[in-house]
């Protein structure tokens, strides 16, 4: 199964980035054969709408879930409309999340984490 998770970092080795819509990359990983591809995210430094943009990034990179530290409302609501889990509340490495993942350890997420605007700079 394909998932998504935001990293601050271009391999397995890296971070869990906290910020959804602002982070830095999306790691987009087999969970099986744990084959991966890089995804800079662009909207990074957007005025506005980052986390809906990032959502349809993921979205189209056909995942299943996107495991994150945080994610706002609209970012929320538009990856629960493509039919993607949202798990929060993760943190350390990117292949350490990817176990947990595995091992059933995450919880699907109800709500967003964060209001609008989280992590701009």
């Amino acid at each position: 199964m394909k998932i998504g998770i935001t990293s601050t970092g271009k391999d397995l080795d890296a971070q869990v980035d906290s910020r959804f819509g602002r982070c830095k990359y999306f790691l987009i990983i087999d969970t099986e054969t744990m084959d991966f591809e890089s995804i800079q995210n662009e909207n990074t430094l957007a005025s506005g709408g980052a986390g809906v943009q990032a959502a349809q990034t993921i979205a189209r990179a056909g995942v299943k879930a996107v495991l994150t530290g945080n994610v706002g409302p609209n970012a929320f609501q538009t990856l629960k409309a493509a039919g993607v889990k949202v798990i929060t509340d993760v943190s350390g490495s990117i292949k350490e999340a990817v176990e947990k993942y595995k091992k059933g350890e995450f919880k699907e997420s109800e709500t967003s984490t964060v209001g609008s605007h989280f992590g701009r700079n």
